[in-house]
């Protein structure tokens, strides 16, 4: 296919060294396992072992990474010029849309040399339906286990991604200063989102993983609600929640308003969020397990008598993120139980937040990297709940 026109890795988030030292670490990770191939789907593993990025990972996309030689990536026609400019990938294989994609996968894996093989998937994506693992079973045999192969590999980041990190947090920083100036009596939470997605944007931020979760009034007392047309009275919570993205790398950030006299029992709450906040950053440094800054900031909620307020783990690992999801806690969370300890270059989302359910949510929450003797703050904005005079 004539690609005249488009520079292979034009638009790479990366250079072609730092991929290929990163399908370096991900070959020594199936030998160790004792695979002959890792057949990669999730759109987070294939951005970071090749830059490839698009939209339209919804439709079938495969990295065929072998432990011997070079990797093969299967893709959709559509999305072929969008491969060369963000990858230096050589072997693309290219379905049509008329084609069947997984049948042409395996046709792909038996050219390859790879039937009969120790193959594994990447089974703790998102976007590996069950009739696709169904369909590569019964033609390839046992397909073998390969989650936590890249994902390893992808939690603690190097120099170059926590620069990434902060020049998202930067634009977070922007988005969540503009969302606060909005919060007024009279005021909708799709006005706030307006503020801070356009200056978000404006400042340099891509698409994000997931939309920001904001909401105004009782809704606030909802998890995970979003703006619904909603305005501030005199005496309303405004809750604020969004990333920010640079190269697909995500840092996100929470933060709390109030419009009018702020209610005792919201003071109260809100110093036990930022006191919990407080005492778990106090424990995080190297060396230390997952669970301790989780357990400090539990046992700060639980002292305050919000033990039913705050059902949750205290934070997720953070990095590169397409939707539905702007976290990669499916890679490594604060959380009780978590024995992995901490290491410098892992970066993290920690939002407590406490919640009267249908009535009111505060919160507020830093993205941090851990570092040689620590924690680095990524984010500027400060802590304090917003307050706006009614």
């Amino acid at each position: 296919m004539n690609a005249e026109g488009v520079v292979q890795g034009q638009e790479s988030a990366f250079p072609k060294e730092e991929y290929e030292k990163r399908q370096a670490h991900a070959r020594a990770g199936l030998e160790r396992a004792g695979l002959d191939a890792l057949i990669i789907t999730g759109p987070e593993n294939i951005f970071y072992l090749t830059g490839q990025q698009t939209p339209g990972y919804y439709t079938f996309q495969a990295l065929v990474l072998s432990a011997q030689g070079d990797p093969v990536f299967v893709i959709r026609q559509l999305e072929y010029f969008n491969f060369i400019a963000n990858t230096f990938i050589a072997d693309a294989e290219i379905y049509q849309d008329h084609q069947e994609p997984i049948s042409f996968l395996t046709k792909v894996i038996a050219r390859k040399g790879l039937s009969g093989k120790r193959v594994a998937i990447d089974k703790r994506g998102w976007f590996l339906p069950i009739a696709v693992y169904e369909t590569l079973q019964s033609t390839l045999g046992e397909i073998h286990d390969g989650a936590g192969i890249i994902e390893a590999l992808r939690a603690i980041k190097s120099p170059q991604e926590v620069e990434k990190l902060e020049i998202a947090a930067s634009y977070v920083d922007s988005g969540m200063r503009a969302g606060l100036a909005a919060v007024r009596s009279g005021a909708s939470d799709n006005d706030l989102v307006a503020a801070m997605m356009e200056a978000a944007i404006r400042a340099g931020s891509e698409y994000m993983g997931m939309e920001p979760l904001v909401s105004t009034g009782r809704r606030t007392g909802v998890p995970h609600g979003t703006w619904r047309r909603t305005p501030l009275s005199d005496n309303d919570p405004a809750f604020l929640e969004m990333a920010g993205v640079h190269d697909r790398y995500h840092a996100a950030l929470m933060r709390s308003a109030w419009v009018g006299p702020v209610p005792q029992e919201a003071e109260d709450m809100m110093k036990a969020c930022q006191d919990a906040l407080a005492a778990s950053l106090a424990e995080i440094r190297p060396g230390v397990a997952c669970e301790v800054p989780h357990m400090a900031c539990q046992k700060v909620i639980d002292a305050a008598g919000y033990t039913e307020n705050f059902r949750k783990r205290l934070g997720y690992s953070v990095g590169i993120s397409f939707a539905p999801d702007w976290g990669e806690g499916a890679i490594l969370s604060l959380n009780a139980g978590v024995k992995t300890e901490l290491q410098p270059g892992m970066t993290f989302h920690l939002p407590p937040a406490l919640r009267i359910y249908g009535k009111f949510t505060v919160g507020v929450s830093e993205t941090i990297v851990i570092t040689e003797t620590g924690w680095r703050q990524l984010g500027s904005v400060p802590r304090e709940l917003t307050r706006v005079a009614a």
